[in-house]
């Protein structure tokens, strides 16, 4: 499948919520206004870190989306980048658009000259995780969250 992966404008809200909802519902996380005109207000911003993708269809279907940041590496001195979000719609997975949005997000990471990009997934998405191993490498790396 061929993509255009562009960064999502305006018009693009409504395609980009319905989207950001399935994320949300699949990992289980509460999902509200609030939060959608937040995190929409941060990738819209020029001056907030988190940017996003959308990739669509030749179609014009809007498929899938990616958040990613500028992410400081200390012990390299250096700026990596980190994915903080990916999600491919059901109906087209299996379709190659996770490839292809890795892809752009690699071609985004050379021209910021960014070392990497990391990112973490559950533990049982096991289909991910299948792309993913095909399409970077595993760290050894566990992941700790501490609540305030």
């Amino acid at each position: 499948m061929t993509l255009t992966i562009t960064v999502p404008q305006d018009a693009d809200r409504a395609d980009w919520e319905r989207l950001y909802r399935g994320y949300a519902e699949y990992y289980g996380m509460p999902m509200d206004a609030t939060i959608l005109d937040t995190v929409w207000g941060w990738i819209q911003s020029s001056d907030s870190p988190l940017q996003g993708l959308l990739a669509r269809t030749n179609a014009g279907e809007a498929i899938g989306l990616m958040h990613f940041r500028a992410m400081p590496s200390p012990l390299r001195g250096a700026t990596a980048g980190f994915l903080d979000d990916l999600y491919v719609d059901p109906a087209h997975r299996g379709s190659g658009a996770v490839d292809e949005m890795l892809a752009a997000l690699g071609e985004e990471a050379r021209r910021r000259g960014w070392p990497f990009v990391r990112w973490i997934t559950r533990e049982e998405n096991y289909r991910a995780r299948s792309v993913y191993d095909r399409c970077a490498e595993r760290t050894d790396w566990v992941t700790y969250q501490l609540e305030p």
